[in-house]
């Protein structure tokens, strides 16, 4: 059995702030400890008690560089690095099951500590097929286009509660936050979201062996709209000749597959965020 984990930051226990989630942050290191404390809680109990014999951790935040590689266990594989392509889901082909820890809210998503949708610098909102999706819709969508399913998530309580009880009924959800508002949370102490965590894993795993867990599929070809924050993002974007602008701020274009979108998604991010350095050097 192989297992596939996408960690993100935002969504973990006792991240509210700013200067958690930058490598030059005061409080990075700090963050780098709980995301590690995290992944390794739920490799073991993947491994030791459920066991998978092959485990692969994308380190999926910004930088993607911030799980601790010396306090991982020896059976993992660790993807890091960005950018890369397919970004939070690289090497997830071929798993049987997949796992999102520290997931959160799609952007403008209210009560959510730091809801954005994969790029707060720079997206509005992202629709596929009509409907707006979040990082873990995105992500789930192409895995579920790999036959993989979503097993499990720990995150923003908000986003357990909207998309994951929504589109993943499934999937077991482990709220690691609570969020009053974008930059303060509640969350329990760190034993017993281990203890959440372990119990939340087990239970996933048995709805897998039932087929109760199913891959999360969209239809093909695929529509996609995109809203930037910014117009000079949209003007960038409209320069490959299949986007279309409908507005100030929004582009659309259609791709043969659920990977292919993500990958014109990722190339258009990446290009908005070249345009924002360009204007603000």
């Amino acid at each position: 059995m192989r297992a596939f984990i996408s960690l993100d930051l935002e969504g973990l226990p006792y991240i509210v702030s700013r200067e958690h989630l930058f490598v030059k942050g005061a409080l990075y290191s700090e963050a780098r400890k709980i995301a590690t404390e995290i992944v390794k809680v739920t490799a073991e109990t993947l491994h030791h008690e459920l066991g998978f014999e092959e485990i692969i951790i994308a380190d999926s935040h910004g930088p993607m560089v911030n799980i601790l590689p010396e306090d991982t266990p020896d059976y993992i594989e660790l993807v890091r690095g960005f950018p890369r392509p397919l970004s939070m889901v690289a090497f997830a082909r071929g798993s049987d099951a997949a796992l999102f820890l520290g997931y959160h809210a799609k952007a403008g998503t209210d009560r959510a500590t730091f809801d954005h949708t994969y790029s707060g610098a720079s997206i509005d909102s992202l629709e596929i097929n009509g409907v707006e999706v979040s990082e873990f819709l995105l992500n789930a969508y192409l895995l579920g286009s790999w036959g993989i399913p979503v097993i499990l998530v720990g995150g923003d309580r908000r986003l357990i509660e909207t998309d994951v009880k929504t589109f993943t009924p499934w999937a077991v959800g482990v709220p690691f936050k609570e969020s009053p508002s974008r930059y303060a949370a509640k969350s329990p102490g760190m034993r017993r979201i281990k203890a959440m965590l372990r119990e939340g894993v087990i239970e996933a795993v048995e709805r897998l062996k039932k087929e109760e867990a199913k891959p999360l599929v969209t239809e093909e070809p695929v529509h996609v709209r995109v809203r930037f924050l910014r117009s000079d993002m949209a003007d960038t974007a409209e320069l490959l000749p299949f986007v279309k602008r409908l507005d100030g701020k929004t582009v659309e274009f259609e791709a043969k597959t659920v990977e292919e979108a993500y990958k014109v998604f990722e190339l258009l991010t990446l290009a908005a965020a070249g345009v924002n350095a360009i204007v603000t050097r």
